[in-house]
């Protein structure tokens, strides 16, 4: 069907806009129209200028109409310094121009019911690899070895990300306590869609209680809504600092939560307990622990990971939060699991509970 776009042809809008509405410009109508347009490049510059150029010449009348209203956003959402508003020009008023429109107010947003989330993003080694003990036994072999994202917080940031979408979010920041090197997860959650990162820089081994005050410190300084952390890491499998940080930071917890409901300043966490599901309700601020059926992590695409080397990522001295590590338990030695000795066949069921028997296992 050929194409009926008029003046929407082959054009280029080119509009004044505060950085602060750049989000609003580059918004979910124009990027999901880019695949059935043709070609539409959006691209925010130093001087605070959205050029889009839109290409086409075969669209059916749905993606005309969908397209129009992608441009019509596009431009309703932008403003002049002075204030005036632009909209598409029409015939009449010719080809690549564009008239400005009386200053109005824009329409009022609803409170988010969460102003900001904090989440807790820890370093670990990929799930994917095998896990090698040092030869000394001082610890688990990390050179050379994929480190990611804890797959529990990874699901905590997920969770952040689609309340935000919601509209009960304003700000989602993401934490991680370690080395330098834990910049590159901070800039993983960052390209999921994380606002703002925070590294609290540590060299030395923190157990569960120093970095329970660590999140304490930090939470003191953001003063979040809403903390959520995977409710255990892979590593060590301890499931202790989300519970410690609410007892230190003196606000209700809901731990192994499968699924997370915001409204009138509380949660209603659906938590997995051995008996079923059970539903509690905690007042906000709180913290909140993940499980695995929560959700599914988004993929992260490239154009996100370069659009995340932009955003903010904040590195923080463990000194300058006055937090000194006291560990109250050291670990001395690190030893793999037994190997798993050969199988042995049996004739009859009775000389299999004999075997058995002999083994002390029944």
């Amino acid at each position: 069907m050929p194409s009926r776009l008029g003046p929407y042809r082959t054009r280029e809008i080119a509009v004044e806009i505060g950085m602060d509405r750049a989000g609003d410009v580059s918004g979910v109508e124009v990027s999901t129209t880019a695949r059935r347009v043709g070609e539409i490049e959006t691209a925010i510059d130093d001087a605070k200028l959205c050029i889009v150029e839109t290409s086409s010449e075969a669209l059916g009348r749905n993606e005309e109409r969908v397209f129009r209203h992608a441009i019509t956003c596009l431009c309703s959402s932008a403003t002049r310094r002075d204030g005036s508003r632009y909209r598409p020009c029409t015939p009449r008023y010719g080809r690549g121009q564009y008239r400005p429109l009386k200053r109005r107010a824009l329409p009022r947003q609803e409170k988010s019911e969460v102003e900001r989330i904090l989440v807790g993003l820890k370093r670990a080694v990929d799930y994917n690899v095998r896990v090698r003990v040092r030869g000394d036994g001082s610890g688990v072999e990390t050179d050379g070895v994929k480190m990611s994202i804890n797959p529990f917080d990874e699901i905590a940031l997920e969770e952040a990300l689609r309340i935000r979408e919601r509209g009960e979010a304003g700000e989602v920041v993401v934490l991680s306590i370690g080395p330098a090197d834990a910049q590159q997860q901070l800039r993983t959650g960052l390209a999921m869609g994380a606002d703002r990162a925070i590294l609290v820089q540590s060299d030395t081994e923190l157990d569960a209680l120093d970095r329970a005050r660590i999140f304490h410190a930090v939470a003191r300084r953001e003063t979040p809504d809403l903390v959520l952390l995977g409710k255990q890491a892979i590593d060590d499998d301890n499931s202790q600092t989300g519970q410690m940080l609410a007892a230190i930071w003196d606000r209700p917890q809901a731990t192994f939560a499968s699924k997370l409901v915001l409204g009138d300043g509380k949660a209603s966490v659906t938590r997995e307990v051995d008996a079923g599901l059970e539903t509690i309700e905690v007042d906000l601020p709180a913290v909140v622990t993940v499980d695995l059926r929560l959700n599914e992590p988004r993929y992260v695409k490239l154009p996100d990971i370069m659009k995340a080397k932009k955003k903010p990522l904040d590195t923080i001295p463990v000194e300058d939060l006055g937090i000194e590590s006291s560990p109250a338990l050291e670990v001395t030695r690190y030893a793999p699991p037994d190997a798993r000795k050969k199988g042995v066949m049996v004739g009859s069921v009775g000389e299999l509970v004999e075997a058995l028997k002999q083994k002390g296992l029944v």
